[in-house]
């Protein structure tokens, strides 16, 4: 491409005559030599368009009053090229300089966003681990001691009640709270631990977890899923789950619901979890400093490799999604009763 333009230079500077000097335009071949190629290429692509721009005035008929001018004339074009040279390849070198440190400063970056996710998730399968650890724990330690208390206060009641003395009906009132106890510790348990997960999966832990609303917070709580949901291991279950479990609580606490509907549901290779309700929906200017609720979902989202997304619903109250590429796995049939 070089050798192409120098010639084409060089008739252009031949058909103009030596009184219109093109050495300027010598330029052109000269850089491209330069940047492209070589240093060394670009010196002999100046000397030769040297000596075409010399060449071609004499053949133009041009006339020296000494025969040092044209060799000055050369030496100084040449000096001006090799000046030109000198200074693209000092470009060049610092730009290949801030390239490779740009590389590495990207390949540094890389691997520490790969060692802040391997912690994140690391802290979350900790916190997770303890989570069902004291779910465990109060599930079967604090509820069976308390089913033993009340066991207890029954016979005591009975006993009262036989010796006809009145603090029977004291008794019985400590029964009922100890049973409400129960029932309280085992709902915490579940929200910690649902063994649902380790027996029919996520579909029915979402049951059961819109079931267990509904009793708690006196609102309706719906849970749909229509076909069959393909999940690639049990770490995902527990992540949709918990992405769920907050996404109700933050309508519960900040969106004055009425109704909530959770729906799972496939298509194609791809899994969506939605919950959406009825309440008064997000504020109209939120803080680039999002609440803690929703880094927490957005985080497992991203640790399953999947993207959430919080939005108004058209109809009312807020809308939270998300959705992820679901290989072949185990078929979890969505069909609860």
């Amino acid at each position: 491409m070089s050798f192409v333009l120098l010639v084409i230079v060089g008739v252009a500077d031949y058909l103009t005559g030596f009184e219109r000097s093109l050495l300027v335009f010598y330029l052109l071949p000269v850089s491209l030599a330069g940047w492209f190629v070589s240093w060394r290429f670009a010196i002999i692509i100046c000397l030769l368009g040297v000596a075409m721009w010399i060449g071609g005035d004499i053949a133009a008929g041009a006339v020296y009053s000494s025969s040092f001018v044209p060799f000055w004339n050369a030496t100084m074009a040449v000096a001006f090229f090799l000046v030109v040279i000198w200074l693209l390849q000092k470009l060049r070198s610092l730009l290949e300089e801030l390239e490779d440190r740009i590389r590495q400063r990207t390949a540094a970056l890389r691997q520490e966003v790969k060692a802040r996710e391997r912690l994140e998730k690391e802290v979350t399968e900790a916190a997770e681990r303890e989570s069902q650890r004291i779910g465990h724990e109060l599930h079967d330690s604090l509820c069976q001691h308390l089913a033993g208390t009340s066991l207890a206060l029954q016979v005591l009641s009975g006993k009262l009640e036989n010796a006809s003395m009145p603090l029977e009906r004291e008794a019985q009132k400590a029964v009922e709270l100890v049973e409400d106890a129960i029932d309280l510790t085992r709902s915490i348990a579940k929200g910690l631990f649902p063994l649902e997960l380790e027996g029919q999966g996520l579909p029915a832990a979402l049951m059961e977890l819109s079931r267990t609303v509904e009793k708690r917070h006196h609102v309706i709580c719906e849970f749909k899923c229509a076909s069959p949901v393909r999940l690639p291991e049990a770490t995902v279950a527990t992540h949709l789950y918990r992405i769920t479990q907050e996404a109700v609580t933050n309508a519960i606490k900040h969106g004055h619901v009425s109704r909530i509907v959770i729906e799972l549901s496939v298509a194609g290779p791809g899994l969506t979890l939605s919950i959406k309700d009825d309440g008064i929906g997000l504020p109209e200017s939120r803080p680039e400093n999002r609440g803690l609720g929703l880094r927490i979902m957005s985080s497992r989202s991203g640790m399953i490799g999947g993207t959430l997304s919080v939005s108004s619903n058209p109809a009312g109250g807020t809308l939270v999604t998300c959705q992820l590429p679901v290989a072949d796995g185990t078929t979890k049939e969505c069909e609860i009763s």
